[in-house]
């Protein structure tokens, strides 16, 4: 949890949270860090969005059921759920023993066959790297680039486009993070240490058909998609950042309603869809989590284990 804009997070005792009308209460197994932890811990989203202090960090989770609140009527106690803790404040996260969340959103049954470590993981991430995908909708043998190609979104987006036939170009460091991401399914990959331009007109000269932006100069990657193309970004990016491009622009919203998880959750249980875990935290060393998060040889998904199971 974190007691001020920007202070170093920390873990402390907090009373046990019980559900209000149309809420469900879980006893949390697992959960994993998301870039949007890092900026509300680094104080980043201070004026944006209302905090409620002590605020505790966390979206992403998977667990039981111990309790409903007056009008649930999808979930029961007992019940193994996952999905992204959403409310229009932020004060209550997942990096704790129990999370209260709405039935309405961002909750989900756990599907056969997929565990709590992969299902913490999967949630906000997975949500945001199929919208990215949905937002430039490679047709098959089409060409994407995707920036950020190694991040806990960028891990997902290179699969869901290469499984849509899409020929995907994703940015890695070489070597086992290039690796990674040719066995995930992208058939290219180009060093963003390097020259990247020159890289990627290399493999398309006339351009790029589309482009995932989740890192990097937006400028630069649009500037690599052929007139006409498609681009989104994770990252707030719009067409009016990016001037007079002939691009059709996103400016990517992940909502996790219940339709997209039941559909992450599928493809992640039959194997289609896999996490890349790089290493798993217990709850108390979540402040260390935070410090490797900034790591960029990191591919994948900080996992958290919570409860004995997760």
């Amino acid at each position: 949890m974190s007691e001020s804009f920007g202070a170093m997070p920390q873990v402390r005792e907090m009373p046990e949270p019980t559900p209000g009308d149309g809420e469900v209460k879980i006893e949390v197994q697992s959960s994993s860090l998301n870039g949007f932890d890092a900026k509300l811990a680094g104080g980043f989203l201070d004026g944006e969005v209302e905090h409620q202090f002590p605020v505790v960090l966390g979206r992403d989770f998977a667990g039981i059921v111990t309790e409903v609140g007056p009008g649930v009527s999808g979930f029961m106690p007992g019940e193994k759920v996952f999905g992204v803790v959403t409310k229009p404040g932020l004060g209550d996260g997942s990096f704790g023993e129990y999370v209260v969340v709405p039935e309405d959103i961002g909750l989900a049954p756990l599907p056969a066959g997929l565990d709590y470590r992969s299902a913490g993981v999967l949630g906000l991430a997975g949500v945001a790297a199929l919208a990215s995908v949905d937002a430039v909708a490679p047709a098959h043998g089409e060409t994407l680039l995707i920036s950020g190609a190694t991040g806990g979104v960028g891990h997902y987006a290179v699969q869901l486009a290469a499984a849509r036939g899409a020929t995907v170009i994703a940015t890695a460091e070489s070597g086992p993070a290039a690796d990674l991401l040719h066995e995930l399914g992208a058939a290219h990959t180009v060093d963003y240490r390097g020259d990247l331009a020159a890289q990627v007109r290399q493999l398309a000269p006339d351009g790029v058909d589309s482009a995932v932006h989740l890192a990097g100069d937006p400028e630069l990657i649009a500037d690599l998609v052929t007139p006409g193309g498609r681009f989104s970004s994770t990252l707030g990016v719009d067409s009016e950042q990016l001037g007079d491009r002939a691009l059709n622009v996103t400016a990517v919203e992940a909502i996790p309603d219940r339709i997209v998880l039941d559909h992450i959750a599928t493809e992640a249980a039959a194997d289609r869809l896999r996490p890349s875990i790089a290493r798993t935290y217990l709850l108390d060393e979540v402040p260390q989590a935070f410090a490797d998060f900034t790591n960029s040889g990191i591919v994948g998904k900080l996992a958290v284990a919570i409860g004995s199971a997760g």
